[in-house]
Parts: structure tokens; sequence; C-alpha cells
């Protein structure tokens, strides 16, 4: 079970370090009642420790986070579709790879901004944030669905907050029983929940065992708190379901999630698979460094 140095780990949410941090997450800020989160620098932040810092003025975000990478054996990343991303990845082309958040509150408009992303940019996947949207939708609503076909029609996965959010949002959007709907209605669907689906990741684990594409990626969570039922599912008839994704920089480093990352109990034959291949795969990252 020993961890396998020079892998060449593929990181499904890693981002750029920011310039000012809080002004990241205004967009959530409408959704957030309590007046607690005012003081935080991110809406999830009593939740994290050693937050990465905030980029300063006279550094490189992209060259920050390209020596992290170099650093901890992190061969290529998923990042959010930006003007930052679509430069890093002009340096760096084998390393960079594009994802896009919606809210689907804007169905017409959402369907169009991903075919255009897709068709210019050449995305890997949609991400979204259901507790997040203004208003919220649930993962198994209506407004979704022209987003799944499209993600179909295109070939793309959709990555998909699940379990308990971080900001003091309601939580019953992201429920995992949403998943299984949505599962049956698009069975051609490859759909990947995120953020760890706590308290239901047992139900997780039963849901990825019936539907063949529903997959799960353990990001926001310090390798020490990935949930036991995941790495034994992991360790046995999911070994083709899970796959690593950090939180670097909105919540944690690289250097923490790869010094805990040594002691997570994966078979041998399991770690090249949850580190690298199984991205590589669902999100047809065939070019690859």
């Amino acid at each position: 079970m020993a961890y396998p140095d020079g892998v060449g780990a593929i990181d499904l949410m890693i981002g750029f370090p920011f310039k000012d941090k809080k002004a990241v997450y205004e967009y959530l800020k409408p959704g957030i009642k309590d007046g607690g989160s005012d003081d935080l620098e991110m809406p999830a932040g009593y939740m994290f420790k050693d937050v990465p810092d905030e980029a300063d003025d006279d550094t490189d975000p992209i060259e920050v986070t390209i020596g992290e990478m170099d650093k901890w054996g992190v061969a290529a990343g998923l990042f959010g579709l930006s003007d930052n991303a679509i430069e890093a990845k002009r340096r760096h082309p084998n390393r960079v790879y594009f994802g896009m958040e919606v809210d689907p509150n804007d169905i017409t408009g959402c369907v169009r901004k991903i075919r255009q992303a897709h068709a210019d940019h050449g995305i890997k996947a949609v991400t979204t944030f259901p507790a997040g949207c203004n208003p919220q939708v649930p993962v198994s609503d209506r407004r979704y669905y022209p987003i799944y076909q499209t993600c179909i029609d295109l070939d793309i996965p959709i990555i998909a907050n699940a379990g308990i959010p971080g900001p003091r949002f309601p939580a019953e959007c992201q429920h995992v029983m949403h998943f299984d709907q949505v599962c049956y209605d698009f069975p051609e669907l490859r759909i990947v929940m995120r953020h760890g689906a706590e308290p239901w990741e047992e139900l997780a684990v039963k849901l990825m065992l019936k539907w063949p594409g529903l997959y799960y990626m353990p990001s926001a969570f310090a390798p020490k708190y990935y949930p036991e039922a995941i790495i034994k599912y992991a360790n046995s008839r999911g070994r083709d379901k899970i796959m690593y994704a950090g939180y670097y920089p909105a919540g944690l480093s690289l250097e923490r999630i790869f010094t805990e990352m040594r002691d997570v109990p994966l078979k041998d034959e399991v770690w090249p698979l949850f580190l690298r291949e199984n991205a590589k795969r669902v999100f047809k990252l065939d070019d690859v460094a």
C-alpha cells in the first residue's frame, strides 16, 4: 500500500493563487444570511486551516501553481476556464485542461455558453455547485436536464457538488439521492460527485455500484479525512470509480495533500487508477503530460 512516487497525478480541482480571495466568492454572498461569514476569506473558511496565502502583486500566479505541481508530482490539472487558465494552457499545453462552472437558472444561456466554450477552448468538463446557485437548483431539477443532455452530446462529464455544502446554505439540493434519478434519466451521462458527499457517502457508494456512469472525487477533503466508505470501495469494486481532486489554493495546499496522501490505505494496484488513470479515461485526457 505504499504511495507510488512518479505516477504523475491528475488533479481534478486546482487553480491559481487569488489576488483577492473574498472578491472571488462575491457571487455566493446573496445566498448567505449569517453575519459571521462576512469575516471569512471564503464562505467555508471555518472548515479549513493553513489555507494557502493570497498571491502577491509581484508574483505570477500561473508559475506559482505550476511550480507547486512540479514539486508535488502533479502532471496536469483541471482548471476553471478563465483568462489565467487560457494563458497557462498556452504556456503548458499538456498540463492544463478546462472545466466550466455553470448555474442553470439561465437554461438557454447556459447551454450556449457550454457549446461555445467547447468549440473555442475544448473544455473537458462542466462543473456546478447546486447549493451555490441563485436560487438553488437541486441536482435532479428540470433546469439541469438540458445541461446534462448537452454534456452527453459533447461527450464530456459534469462534476456536481454532493453532500452538505461548506458555505452556510441549505443542503437538500445536494442530497446524494438526487443523483439516482439523474442516472436513471440519462444513462449515457458521466457525472462525478465532488466535495465528499457527506454524510451520505455510504449511499454514494451504493449508487456508484448501481449506475455505471456515476463517479466520485474527494475534492476539498484533506486525505486524512477521506471517508472510510470511499476508501473501502476504492480498494474493492470501486477502483475504477474514485479519482483524485484537491482544493488548491482555495482551501488546501498541495504540500498538505501529498504529505497526508502517503498515509491513505489504498492498495498498490489502486494508486495509479486513483491518481491518474481514472481521470484520463473519464475526462478523455489522452494527451496529458
